[in-house]
């Protein structure tokens, strides 16, 4: 397989770690290693020891000109240290012929092998390329490994249809290696993305204290605006995540600003709008604060039955209207009816250049849940549908539909 100068484009001076599993289908990968190197990559293999019943060492040292990795435990050898190194400085994971076992292990973190502790290691993307006999890629607790990778950010590509070395027809192949060399250059076109850009993220929910036992809050779990931090600093961006109080724990190689109320919001978003290229206002700011807050408990007896209330600022219009050129907002639009007119009205009375729509009204999981399905609206009427998908998902996809409209891109 020759690679064409788009895919020479995409490798070139890239280093790639290539995990092979066992399987019939192992023999194939040799072929992705060799295209790999041929379009300039720096290629580095890892084979499992089922892998090694297969194929051999020797076949993908020939191939990807570099030794040829199977022991995490290997006398006279630094690799216990090296692998920890040489996953940090490559740009992207293959996990190539996973078998419904390794699926297993990386959807709970054991680390029993060299290859599931360098994917363990790892913060750079990871494509999987799944083979294996039909009814077992179809068992519900292979699916079910596979929904928990997507939902922390691997990627997959979708095996292929045919005949099986079980010697039935279905569903299960390992997928062409053009296919794979595709999909691990737009894995890699997208980690590079954002590069250079600076980001400014705001998630959950913000708290407007009455005393301080007592306060007004929404049920935002920051699960979107964490998802769509952490899948653009894999992009390459420079990020700032301003959040209210979660559960969620601080994401690692991005500035994490903690906040509380929504002045206190405002204030960290003003201090780090300057120079961004992207805001994104994924926090549900409370719009309204109480206007007397007391420094004790209220007690219930001889207490008011009503509260008033004062405006919160807001946040992304105030930076909507601050911003400098080149800089694009993003913001989010929760609904219970009039989904799409609401939205639309939000976005043009906030100038916002693109909405994300979210019906909480027909399903209140969109607000604090693992899942969500949304609809992002432009100006001019112009719509794209999200599938119902994990957050982690729907990040990627619209930083996709994003950043082709970003200034300079």
């Amino acid at each position: 397989m020759e690679p064409s100068s788009n895919l020479e484009q995409s490798f070139s001076g890239r280093t790639i770690l290539v995990g092979v599993c066992g399987g019939i289908a192992a023999y194939k990968c040799a072929e992705v290693v060799s295209a790999l190197r041929q379009a300039g990559a720096d290629v580095h293999v890892i084979l499992t020891e089922a892998a090694q019943k297969f194929v051999s060492q020797l076949t993908f040292f020939a191939l990807s000109g570099n030794a040829v990795h199977a022991d995490l435990f290997a006398e006279g050898s630094a690799w216990d240290v090296a692998h920890i190194s040489l996953v940090r400085k490559s740009d992207a994971f293959l996990v190539l012929n996973a078998t419904a076992n390794t699926l297993a292990k990386l959807a709970h973190g054991l680390a029993d092998n060299l290859l599931t502790t360098c994917v363990l290691a790892t913060r750079r993307p990871v494509l999987v390329a799944a083979a294996m006999n039909t009814a077992m890629l179809e068992a519900e607790p292979t699916q079910a490994n596979i929904a928990a990778l997507q939902e922390r950010g691997f990627e997959f590509v979708e095996p292929g249809a045919g005949f099986l070395a079980c010697g039935e027809v279905g569903d299960g192949r390992l997928a062409d290696p053009q296919t794979i060399l595709s999909a691990t250059a737009g894995l890699l076109r997208r980690s590079q993305s954002l590069r250079g850009r600076r980001v400014v993220v705001t998630a959950g929910p913000t708290r407007e204290f009455a005393d301080p036992a007592r306060f007004l809050s929404n049920p935002s779990s920051g699960r979107m605006g964490f998802a769509l931090a952490i899948e653009a600093r894999r992009r390459g961006a420079d990020v700032t995540l301003i959040s209210g109080p979660t559960q969620l724990p601080a994401p690692a190689d991005l500035r994490f600003v903690p906040v509380t109320t929504a002045s206190e919001m405002h204030a960290a978003v003003l201090e780090h709008l300057d120079g961004a290229s992207l805001f994104i206002g994924a926090a549900a700011v409370a719009d309204f604060r109480p206007a007397d807050v007391s420094l004790d408990k209220v007690k219930k007896e001889g207490a008011a039955t009503t509260m008033a209330l004062s405006a919160n600022p807001d946040i992304i219009a105030d930076v909507a209207a601050r911003r400098l050129p080149g800089c694009f907002v993003l913001g989010f639009a929760a609904e219970t009816d009039d989904l799409e007119a609401n939205a639309r009205k939000k976005m043009e009375k906030k100038n916002l250049d693109c909405i994300v729509a979210n019906d909480i009204g027909a399903d209140l999981s969109s607000f604090g849940g693992s899942h969500t399905q949304a609809t992002l609206l432009w100006p001019g009427g112009r719509r794209e549908p999200l599938p119902r998908a994990p957050k982690k998902v729907v990040a990627g996809m619209l930083l996709d539909r994003i950043t082709d409209a970003l200034p300079g891109m």
